[in-house]
C-alpha cells in the first residue's frame, strides 16, 4: 500500500496576480443579453434529418411508441442550458483558437444514477477549480473550464454483447439506455431512463450554479485545499514552490484591497457543461430554436462531442451536429488520415467560425508522435479555425495483471508532453486538455506520487465503465504539465 493514502490524504488547493485571477474565475464584465433571449426559445423545430442516415451505437428500443411518448414529454420540458450560455462559451473558445486561453474539460467517464450525491459533485467541482488555478498560474492564461457532467450517460461500447459468467448479455451502454446489472430484464433498453437523465442532469446543474456563484469557488478557499493537498503529498518539494508564489500573490491582492468581498470575480467562476452526444433521440429532443436568432441549440449541454467510433461523414452523428449551433468537439483517433481530417472539419465548420470546433486527440502515448504532426500540418495548412485539445486517457487502457481494465499515469503525462511537443514543433497552439477524472479517492488508474500498483487497484475501483485520475493524480498532472503550458506562449503563433 501507499503511504499516506488513506489516513494522511486531504483534499488538494491553489493561487496569482489579479489579472490572472480574473481569468480564472471567468466572470469579467461582458454586455449582457435580455433574459428573455433564452427563455423564449422553442421546440417547435429540431434537428431531425439525422434520421434519414446511417446510425451506429444506438440502443434497440422493443417499444417504439414508448419512445416516441417519452421523446414528446422531453421537448415539452425546459432547456438544461441557454442559448446565451453556449455564446459565451463558443466566444470563449474562439479566444483558445487564437492562442489566448486554454481549456480545461473534466469529469466522470459516465454519470450513474446509483452514485449521484452532493458530495459527488462538490468533489469533482472542487478539483476542476484546483487544477484550474494551477493551470491559470502556471500557464499565464484564461481558462475556460468544463465539466463532463450533467449529462455524460450515454457510452459507446466496442460490441453490442458482452459475456459476463457465462451468460451472454446486451452490452451495458449507460444507464441512460439500460442497467449494469448482469440480468437479461436489466439489459433491455428502456425509454424512461432518458426522463431520469434529465431529471439529474437538472439537479446537477443546478447545483454546479450554485456552487460557481455561493462562495465555494473563493479562490482563497480553493488556495488552502491545494496546499493541503500540496503538504500530504509525496511530491511535495516539486509544488511547493509554485504554491508559495500563489499564496504570496493573493496575499499582495489583499493588501491592495482586492479581497473576496470587494471583489465579485475572486469568489465566483463560470463552469460549462458537457458530454459526449451519443444518443440522438435525447439530443434531439432537448434541442431548441433561439427567438431571437432563428438558429438551432442543443440545449442538453454547453458543449458536446462526436467520439470516435461515430464520426463518420455520411452518418447520423456527423450530420445532427451540423444542425445545431453550439460549440462541438470530435475525437481524433491514431488512425485519423490527413484528408478524411479536413473533410469532416468542412462538414462541422464551413463557415471557419473561431470557437466552433474542437479537435480532441486520443493517440495514445506510444502513437501520438507518428500521427499527430501530419494532421496538425495539414489543418494548420488549411487555414482552419480548430482548438486544439488531448484527451490523454482513451488511448493508454490497458488490462492490468490484476485483471483490471487501467490507465498508466505516466503513459498518460507522456501523451499530454507529446502533444504540446508537437505543438510547440509545428508553431501552432496546444489549447486544452480533456481528461477522466474523479474527486473521489478511487484507485482506478496505477502511478502517480502514491504509486499506485496493480495490486492495489482492488481497494477502490468503482468505476462502472472506464477507469478515472483520482483527485491526487489529476492535481499533479496540472502541476506538472504548467511549464509546457507556460512554453505554449500566444506570441508564438506569430512564427
Amino acid at each position: 500500500m501507499w503511504p499516506g493514502w488513506q489516513k494522511g490524504f486531504k483534499q488538494p488547493v491553489f493561487t496569482g496576480l489579479f489579472h490572472q485571477f480574473q481569468a480564472f474565475s471567468d466572470v469579467s464584465p461582458k454586455p449582457q443579453h435580455p433574459m428573455s433571449t433564452d427563455v423564449n426559445m422553442t421546440s417547435q423545430s429540431s434537428p431531425s434529418s439525422w434520421r434519414k442516415f446511417p446510425i451506429t451505437q444506438q440502443p434497440d428500443y422493443p417499444d417504439l411508441e414508448h419512445l416516441q411518448e417519452v421523446e414528446n414529454r422531453l421537448c415539452a420540458l425546459p432547456p438544461l442550458v441557454f442559448a446565451q450560455e453556449i455564446r459565451d462559451l463558443k466566444q470563449n473558445l474562439a479566444d483558445v483558437a487564437a492562442g489566448n486561453g486554454f481549456v480545461l474539460q473534466a469529469g466522470d467517464c459516465a454519470e450513474s444514477f446509483a452514485e449521484f450525491s452532493a458530495n459527488k459533485i462538490r468533489d469533482t467541482f472542487k478539483v476542476l477549480l484546483q487544477m484550474a488555478v494551477v493551470l491559470t498560474f502556471g500557464g499565464r492564461r484564461p481558462v475556460t473550464k468544463i465539466a463532463r457532467m450533467a449529462g455524460q450517460f450515454a457510452k459507446p461500447r466496442s460490441a453490442d454483447f458482452e459475456e459476463i459468467n457465462g451468460l451472454s448479455l446486451p452490452s451495458f451502454r449507460g444507464d441512460i439506455i439500460n442497467a449494469a446489472d448482469a440480468e437479461p430484464d436489466a439489459r433491455i433498453p428502456d425509454p424512461e431512463r432518458m426522463l431520469r437523465a434529465y431529471n439529474q442532469s437538472a439537479s446537477t446543474l443546478n447545483l454546479l450554479r450554485a456552487f460557481a456563484q455561493g462562495g465555494l469557488a473563493d479562490l482563497h478557499q480553493v488556495h488552502r485545499w491545494n496546499m493541503s493537498f500540496v503538504e500530504a503529498s509525496p511530491g511535495k518539494e516539486r509544488y511547493l514552490k509554485m504554491s508559495e508564489r500563489i499564496e504570496d500573490a493573493l496575499g499582495f491582492m489583499e493588501v491592495c484591497g482586492i479581497t473576496s468581498q470587494t471583489a465579485p470575480s475572486i469568489r465566483e467562476t463560470q463552469l460549462f457543461t458537457s458530454h459526449e452526444a451519443l444518443l440522438l433521440n435525447y439530443e434531439e429532443a432537448l434541442s431548441r430554436i433561439d427567438s431571437f436568432t432563428g438558429r438551432c441549440y442543443n440545449c442538453s449541454a454547453h458543449f458536446v462531442w462526436i467520439g470516435e467510433r461515430t464520426r463518420q461523414l455520411d452518418h447520423a452523428h456527423v450530420e445532427f451536429f451540423k444542425q445545431i449551433e453550439n460549440p462541438v468537439g470530435v475525437k481524433i483517433g491514431p488512425t485519423t488520415k490527413p484528408d478524411d481530417l479536413l473533410r469532416l472539419i468542412d462538414a462541422l465548420n464551413p463557415a471557419n467560425e473561431p470557437g466552433r470546433l474542437t479537435l480532441i486527440t486520443r493517440m495514445g502515448a506510444d502513437k501520438l508522435h507518428q500521427t499527430l504532426p501530419r494532421l496538425v500540418r495539414a489543418v494548420q495548412k488549411e487555414g482552419s479555425n480548430v482548438v486544439w485539445s488531448s484527451d490523454p486517457m482513451h488511448g493508454n487502457t490497458v488490462k492490468s495483471s490484476s485483471g483490471f481494465k487501467t490507465r498508466q499515469f505516466d503513459d498518460i503525462l507522456s501523451e499530454l508532453n507529446q502533444f504540446f511537443a508537437v505543438h510547440q514543433a509545428e508553431g501552432t497552439y496546444p489549447g486544452g486538455i480533456h481528461l477522466e477524472m474523479t474527486g473521489e479517492h478511487v484507485t482506478e488508474c496505477t502511478g502517480g506520487a502514491y504509486k499506485i500498483a496493480d495490486s492495489d487497484l482492488a481497494t477502490r475501483y468503482l468505476t462502472s465503465c472506464d477507469p478515472r485520475l483520482n483527485a491526487d493524480q489529476v492535481l499533479e498532472l496540472a502541476y506538472l504539465i504548467t511549464d509546457a503550458l507556460k512554453q505554449a506562449r500566444p506570441e508564438d503563433l506569430s512564427r
